[in-house]
């Protein structure tokens, strides 16, 4: 199936529902470029290694060639993603329950990113979206075995990215034991911002296989082709369209989560921000090619604990760290029953 941009417009004449689909992907991707992307390049702002205007203009950029470039190498999150829930049954419904889910998945975003949580999008989405199935199919919406990947990925992620936090910053003390300070620190700063657009490249590659895959599971529902992925190549103007919202998200909200994550919860020097970055980027790295749908905000955050406690467990600023903790075990329950109840909603009145 080769989905064009006349053929959706063909679809979504027949089928005005899809325009409200793509709506609420539009809002998705927005609050995603602005809670979870601005992760990427939270410690390269707050070490000063880059501008923030500079640093929100890269994300952007690598967020879109993450996302095309890894869509064409492996397809391996979205199909994760289409297969850890079944919304068989009644197309109409089924949309019904998709777009329900979505408007839960960006209820949570909206009200993390105005307390300055840095909220893991992923998360949202993937727990709104099992809600709507759930209220569609009741436990047989929920393939559990593909659905464990999710909390796989959940565990890999804050105990990965804690670890080699500390891990790293060790042994980048070690090799720059003997290194002139000033010239230690210049070099962090270029390997830092090379980090930034890795992590940048990553984090379109993880969350844009996402949403571009909620949106051709709508799709493919619409043409009564069920939820097999196989054969289905995601069309580059759809990647393009994910990878400018997202951007766009960044530019407008990232500066409020860059302040939490980078400035508010530990203070880091060139080569502290440059140990979170590069223990972020391999965790991401292995999760995406192992198609873990991991969590950017997530990774980032525990590896940027790492970092502090390394060096001292009182640098870090645990009452924030443990907000935000608390607002990621809420995530999975809290968008899960958003998505759950406005699906019975609207099934009901709809």
């Amino acid at each position: 199936m080769e989905l064009t941009l006349s053929v959706f417009l063909s679809q979504a004449g027949d089928h005005p529902v899809l325009l409200g689909i793509l709506a609420l992907v539009i809002g998705v991707t927005i609050i995603s470029g602005a809670t979870d992307a601005p992760n990427a390049i939270a410690s390269a702002v707050s070490t000063r290694c880059l501008t923030p205007g500079a640093a929100l203009a890269l994300a952007a950029v690598f967020n879109f060639v993450g996302l095309v470039g890894m869509t064409y190498i492996s397809t391996a999150v979205a199909h994760t993603m289409f297969n850890m829930v079944d919304f068989s049954g009644n197309t109409h419904q089924a949309l019904l329950a998709l777009i329900a889910a979505m408007i839960g998945s960006i209820g949570w975003g909206v009200f993390c990113w105005f307390w300055g949580i840095p909220a893991s999008k992923s998360h949202s989405l993937i727990a709104g979206v099992t809600g709507g199935a759930i209220a569609l199919n009741g436990l047989a919406g929920v393939v559990l075995s593909e659905w464990m990947l999710v909390i796989y990925g959940m565990v890999f992620s804050l105990v990965g990215g804690f670890i080699l936090g500390m891990a790293t910053t060790k042994i980048i003390e070690l090799l720059f034991s003997r290194v002139n300070r000033q010239r230690g620190n210049k070099v962090c700063m270029v390997l830092q911002d090379i980090c930034a657009c890795a992590l940048s490249f990553l984090h379109g590659a993880q969350d844009g296989q996402k949403f571009m895959s909620i949106f051709m599971l709508a799709i493919m529902m619409t043409a009564g082709m069920g939820m097999d992925l196989s054969g289905v190549a995601m069309p580059m103007w759809l990647m393009i369209f994910c990878a400018f919202n997202m951007g766009l998200g960044t530019a407008v909200g990232g500066e409020r989560i860059i302040k939490s994550v980078g400035m508010d919860m530990v203070k880091l020097e060139a080569f502290q921000g440059f140990a979170a970055s590069l223990s972020t980027f391999v965790s991401l790295m292995l999760a995406t090619f192992g198609g873990l749908p991991v969590s950017t905000t997530h990774t980032n955050t525990t590896a940027i604990m790492g970092v502090g406690a390394a060096k001292n467990p009182k640098s870090v600023k645990w009452s924030i760290a443990i907000d935000m903790v608390k607002t990621w075990v809420l995530t999975f329950p809290g968008c899960g029953i958003l998505g759950f109840a406005c699906a019975k909603l609207f099934l009901m009145i709809l």
